[in-house]
């Protein structure tokens, strides 16, 4: 007898909305099929599925332990959320390779459905940085006597949501702050900054409306300027490791000694990103929008503002429904966008933050008419082939 061969295993998941995107919250159940082609008859001891769901960190710092002696130090930490395995097709064990308890597929195509329901505690939404990410998938495995298991695993997203419709991100954040230049034996006026935003959650696509006045006192000609920044921070062994980063930023009008110039409402737009992580033990993802004067030859005069990006978008009537694909209504048109390929950084933000150097963008890993079928869908369901990768580094741009 010509024993048959396996054509092609693959893993599908029923998603939750129109889109054909799975994307899924905590307590919410997880299905989906494994097919099966095979040519000929093949036996099968079993066919399991492993979905697993976990934060990961891990970086690497040289030390130097004196005289010539260097060693590397390995920071590494996880946090695993659930780990759920079933058997669809034969028995638990496959250390064995006897003929008993074989299991014959005919050839032809087969499927074989899977179910497992995500726990209910808090999960921190999916996440690639530079030093973690936060990843759940499914894994299928094929197991026959005599042969390699024949393996696949497939991702598929979560989404921690964030309403930014609380009273704690509906709070406006604002701040103050003087600056006396001296020279020598000189000293000039002051420089002073006030700036105010109307609340600190905001989620992808909006605008952060900017009230700000700058009051230029001094001899020299300043420039007031705002950016976005996210700060990645990984946690392993005590220690933590920060990456940050420039999102977004603008410019105002130069600014002559004795002027003062107003903000009534300067909008940055905040371009694609992942929402903030707040509740993860080992990844935190922040944002904050930096409003300050850059200044000549001086440190620049800065206020740092923090933000939340939240999932779930501002309702003005404050009514929303338990259903996940209702909370995130918002239009997705602005999935399309980039960021700016050379957006003007602040030239001092080396002097008041580290920085650190990652290779890193907004990378779109799926097909394009995929993207297409995720614009059509609710926020929610943007990201099962898509990964939102932060934005480029300061000192990249």
């Amino acid at each position: 007898m010509v024993l048959g061969k396996v054509k092609s295993l693959t893993i599908s998941f029923d998603c939750l909305s129109d889109s054909n995107i799975p994307v899924y919250s905590s307590g919410d159940t997880v299905s989906g099929r494994i097919s099966l082609e095979v040519t000929g008859e093949i036996r099968v001891k079993s066919l399991k599925i492993h979905a697993r769901g976990r934060a990961k960190v891990r970086w690497t710092e040289s030390r130097n332990a004196g005289s010539n002696t260097a060693y590397t130090q390995n920071y590494t930490e996880e946090v695993e959320y659930f780990n759920h395995k079933d058997v669809l097709v034969g028995h638990e064990r496959d250390d064995d390779n006897s003929e008993e308890g074989l299991h014959t597929i005919h050839s032809g195509r087969h499927e074989y459905a899977f179910s497992f329901e995500l726990p209910q505690i808090p999960l921190a939404t999916s996440f690639e940085g530079r030093h973690g990410s936060v990843r759940y998938w499914v894994k299928a495995e094929l197991h026959r006597p005599w042969l390699l298991p024949v393996k696949l695993k497939k991702e598929f997203t979560v989404f921690e949501h964030i309403d930014i419709n609380t009273p704690l991100l509906l709070s406006p954040q604002a701040g103050t702050k003087e600056k006396t230049l001296c020279c020598w034996f000189c000293t000039s006026g002051p420089i002073s900054l006030s700036a105010k935003i109307e609340r600190k959650g905001y989620t992808p696509g909006e605008s952060i409306q900017i009230f700000a006045e700058i009051e230029n006192c001094s001899s020299r000609v300043v420039v007031p300027k705002a950016a976005i920044y996210q700060t990645q921070a990984f946690y392993a062994k005590g220690k933590m490791k920060e990456v940050k980063q420039l999102v977004a930023n603008l410019r105002g009008e130069s600014l002559s000694s004795g002027k003062t110039e107003t903000w009534n409402g300067k909008q940055l737009k905040i371009p694609p990103v992942s929402p903030s992580i707040l509740d993860c033990s080992i990844i935190r993802v922040e944002y904050s929008l930096m409003v300050y004067v850059d200044i000549p030859g001086a440190m620049d005069l800065f206020l740092n503002l923090p933000l939340v990006i939240g999932t779930i978008p501002l309702h003005p009537f404050g009514s929303r429904t338990s259903s996940v694909s209702s909370q995130c209504s918002m239009n997705m048109n602005w999935l399309g966008l980039t960021l700016p390929e050379r957006p003007e950084a602040p030239p001092s933000y080396a002097e008041v933050i580290t920085e650190e150097n990652v290779q890193s963008g907004l990378a779109p890993v799926a097909a394009f008419d995929d993207f297409q079928r995720a614009l059509q869908g609710p926020l929610f369901a943007y990201i099962h082939e898509f990964r939102f990768l932060p934005p480029p580094l300061y000192s990249e741009v």
